[in-house]
């Protein structure tokens, strides 16, 4: 059996999590760490049986064995570290957002093109089974006409001014924080369920925490709350805590959601709901398993996920049988698998590229100006088309 060989670049929660489902593929196996000088790659790449761990990344790109990278980097380093990959001929799975900037977003859509690499970008919160489950019932028309969106993708891991991670610094994760890092996730699951596309918008965006207290050590994405630091740093924050966001799709249909990082008991919830005018879905990242449907003149239904009860199109999102839970570390084995699944065919690919990443950096900037001129801005239309 072929086996793909891969590097992941970044060794904190995200590429911990990357060399997790990587392993559970079978016929991908990580032969590089790329890690900063302080980091824990060194570790993070014993535990996983890998020997070789760079802190100069490009020393992995120069290497053609290495076929494909995973880019799981801070923010501020996506678009340099995607750019020289691709350049090196490597594929590329990028973290998300793309960039910090729409331009820089096109010009690895180009490249992508361009070098002719196949290009993922992680917004793998599409992959739960239920959540493909609503847009097959979508594309069978058994929603309806879509008439409504709304929901909330809501946390607590930074609600004190204590809590601390890089994505708080706009330096290294761009302008916006709440809506690039979880917004985004919202929006890219309702266009993709609803099959419609954000056409205009109106946001308000707001940071309660001014400032925050940095620890002087290294805390890692989602420990800072169980860390007591005795020395901190005061620094002032611009990036947002909360976003909320009221929008127009292009089929007629309005919607409302918001973003938050200080929703104290709030540990993961994406909530999205979706009214059709034949019926209605609802889905919450906390009972990943539960998938709603309401209907009119019936009685409501919850629905348990059982890859045999599921439509065609979403059972290959279940590897389990029905009552097994499958969650976020499945979400991410499932694209991987559509992923290097896809590097020795020529047909469609089933997972979002950089131009899913290209549109999501859109609706940001967007969001942005909005809340800027505390106006309506309308939306450009996707550039390429996204999936």
């Amino acid at each position: 059996m072929r086996a793909w060989k891969t590097a992941v670049f970044g060794s904190g929660f995200m590429g911990r999590v990357h060399m997790e489902a990587i392993r559970r593929l079978g016929d991908v196996e990580v032969v590089a760490v790329a890690t900063s000088k302080g980091g824990g790659g060194h570790k993070l790449a014993a535990q996983f049986s890998v020997d070789r761990v760079e802190t100069d990344y490009r020393k992995i790109l120069d290497d053609p064995s290495i076929e494909a990278v995973h880019i799981c980097t801070p923010n501020a380093q996506h678009f340099p570290v995607a750019q020289e990959a691709l350049a090196a001929g490597k594929h590329v799975v990028c973290e998300k957002p793309l960039a910090t900037t729409v331009e820089e977003a096109r010009v690895l859509v180009a490249g992508a093109a361009k070098a002719e690499r196949r290009n993922c970008l992680n917004h793998n919160l599409r992959n739960y089974p239920a959540v493909q489950q609503m847009r097959q019932l979508r594309e069978a028309g058994e929603l309806g006409e879509i008439l409504v969106v709304q929901g909330t993708y809501s946390q607590d891991w930074l609600l004190y001014d204590t809590d601390y991670n890089w994505r708080v610094e706009t330096g290294e994760g761009g302008a916006s924080r709440c809506m690039a890092d979880i917004g985004s996730h919202f929006f890219d699951m309702a266009e993709h369920v609803t099959g419609g596309r954000v056409t205009s918008l109106c946001a308000d965006l707001n940071t309660f925490h001014k400032t925050r207290k940095r620890p002087k050590g290294i805390v890692e994405t989602f420990a800072g709350k169980l860390a007591n630091p005795d020395e901190y740093d005061e620094v002032a924050i611009s990036t947002e805590d909360y976003g909320g966001v009221i929008f127009r799709m292009g089929n007629g249909a309005r919607g409302a959601m918001t973003a938050s990082q200080v929703s104290a008991g709030r540990k993961n919830r994406l909530s999205i709901e979706i009214y059709g005018s034949k019926s209605s879905v609802a889905w919450d990242q906390e009972k990943p398993d539960e998938l709603w449907m309401g209907n009119r003149n019936s009685n409501n239904q919850i629905l348990i996920k059982d890859p045999s009860l599921l439509l065609p199109g979403a059972r290959t999102y279940a590897d389990l049988p029905g009552g097994h839970s499958e969650g976020y570390d499945d979400t991410f084995k499932q694209m991987f698998r559509r992923f290097y699944g896809s590097l020795d065919s020529e047909g469609a690919v089933d997972y979002p590229q950089f131009r899913d990443g290209l549109r999501q950096l859109t609706i940001l900037q967007a969001e942005l100006d909005s809340a800027k001129t505390r106006a309506w801005v309308d939306v450009p239309a996707p550039e390429g088309g996204n999936t």
